[in-house]
């Protein structure tokens, strides 16, 4: 069933215009039908600009760190510890994305703008109530916050405000996710993008002048990096709400639409709730495998970061690819194509399987080169060098993996992907790494054997439910 499923998608690429016509289209944007046509144009249209649009996303921490950097390493322990805050809400911000983007995008299948709409406005609703709650807190509590990560009073005195503004201007980050994956379940993935360049430029632009008071700007320090980050994020959201209420995209919010709706607010929370649990799950399963290789010192922590590092930059085009399928499960499951929305899935599985493929070999390939990048410690680059090939022999298996369950998600199916992530992760990953690192002696490579066999078993558990189709007669 596999095979046939990709021949037949396979058949469709062919059939696609030319490459850079595709690739122009894609970043321009366009009003293409994602229920009928070419499946290989389709998800190329929506990749490009949601593996642009979630590089850019990852350029905000590494841009505030660059700089902050120069402030010293208060400055940059401020950074990360408060980093570590915001992945609490950064797990609540994909949660409530994975509802809105199943929403949207069966709304829009269904040919329904209007519906797609007011899961747009229940969808934002949401995002603010939790903005209000997580900002009053984390305001209120930021010194105790601190304390408890570990910071130093050093860190306290430099970093409180750095971290109030970081948590009290929350709402910049739940928004820009959601409203975002509101974009891509409608198929506008050029609009997220051009919303991520926005915030991004103002943000690089903005940070320095802020930090180091260049011109006539205040010289603020790290505190100056948490207002430009928030700027930069909030210009995004202003451009966001802009673009719902211009009336050209798919989903187009009016006036009457800004009504509460029981209904769909329980449906949003439903779908989101379960889906901020299966993030919850992944984050807590790396949590706990850290916690497994620091009981072989500081240089195998290292060794094995620089690894993930490296590995998590080379997904970000898969992860582009995955929301392409959810939202092309979506919207063909609303227009009652749920053959088309599997060929769909297995297409930009089998493109992912190329992709990934090619990076894996090249990994595996040169893992000395790309970790002496970083690295040139004697202690940290071998055990660096031994996790990234180790974890690179899965690739194959973590590009179906990866597409699989995000389709649940867009399938409207959260709990599914939610249940493999509990069994494979916390009953068998986490078990595995202990047992196969201290109890099999194997140290920080026993650990990335874990993770690479745990990655290729949700491969394999995905397909086989997928295959059963129940996530074809999901209600949304």
């Amino acid at each position: 069933m596999i095979d046939s499923g990709v021949e037949r998608a396979a058949e469709d690429a062919t059939q696609s215009p030319g490459w850079w016509a595709t690739v122009r289209r894609a970043l321009r944007g366009s009003h293409h039908d994602y229920t009928a046509g070419p499946l290989g144009q389709a998800i190329v249209l929506l990749a490009i600009p949601m593996v642009t649009e979630m590089i850019m996303e990852s350029v905000f921490a590494v841009v505030d760190v660059f700089w902050v950097a120069h402030l010293g390493a208060d400055a940059v322990a401020t950074v990360g510890l408060t980093e570590s805050l915001l992945s609490l809400i950064y797990t609540a911000a994909m949660g409530l994305s994975i509802g809105v983007t199943a929403m949207v995008a069966r709304r829009i299948g269904e040919r329904n703008p209007a519906g797609a709409a007011e899961a747009a406005v229940q969808g934002i609703a949401l995002g603010l109530v939790a903005a209000a709650v997580i900002g009053g807190a984390g305001v209120a509590l930021a010194p105790r916050l601190l304390a408890v990560m570990g910071a130093t009073p050093e860190v306290q005195a430099l970093g409180l405000n750095y971290t109030r503004v970081m948590l009290g201007g929350n709402a910049t980050i739940l928004l820009l996710f959601l409203i975002n994956a509101m974009f891509r379940g409608a198929g506008d993935a050029a609009i997220a993008m051009r919303v991520l360049w926005l915030a991004n430029w103002i943000n690089i632009l903005l940070g320095p002048c802020l930090i180091f008071g260049l011109g006539p700007f205040p010289r603020l320090g790290v505190t100056g990096a948490a207002i430009a980050t928030n700027i930069g994020r909030g210009t995004g959201v202003l451009y966001q709400l802009y673009r719902l209420w211009r009336g050209d995209g798919r989903v187009v919010i009016r006036r009457a639409q800004l009504v509460l709706k029981a209904g769909v607010m329980r449906t949003l929370l439903r779908l989101s709730g379960s889906g901020t649990l299966q993030v919850l799950i992944g984050t807590a399963s790396w949590i706990g495998l850290v916690r497994i290789i620091s009981s072989f010192g500081s240089d195998a922590v290292a060794g094995y970061t620089i690894a993930i590092r490296v590995i998590v930059f080379a997904l970000l085009p898969s992860w582009g690819l995955a929301n392409a399928a959810a939202t092309l499960v979506g919207q063909n499951l609303g227009a009652v194509k749920p053959d088309r929305a599997e060929r769909a899935v297995w297409l930009a599985g089998f493109y992912n399987m190329l992709f990934l493929g090619s990076v894996g070999a090249l990994f595996v390939a040169f893992a000395g080169p790309i970790v002496g990048v970083f690295t040139h410690d004697p202690t940290v680059a071998p055990v660096a060098e031994l996790c990234l090939k180790t974890i690179s022999y899965g690739f194959l298996f973590y590009a179906y993996g990866m597409v699989l369950t995000q389709s649940f998600n867009g399938a409207g199916d959260t709990w599914t992907p939610t249940l493999i992530n509990v069994g494979c992760f916390w009953l068998w990953e986490i078990p595995l790494a202990y047992t196969l690192a201290r109890r099999g002696g194997l140290g920080p490579r026993g650990v990335a054997l874990a993770v690479m066999i745990a990655f290729s078993t949700v491969a394999v558990v995905s397909a086989l439910l997928f295959r059963r189709g129940r996530w074809k007669a999901r209600p949304v």
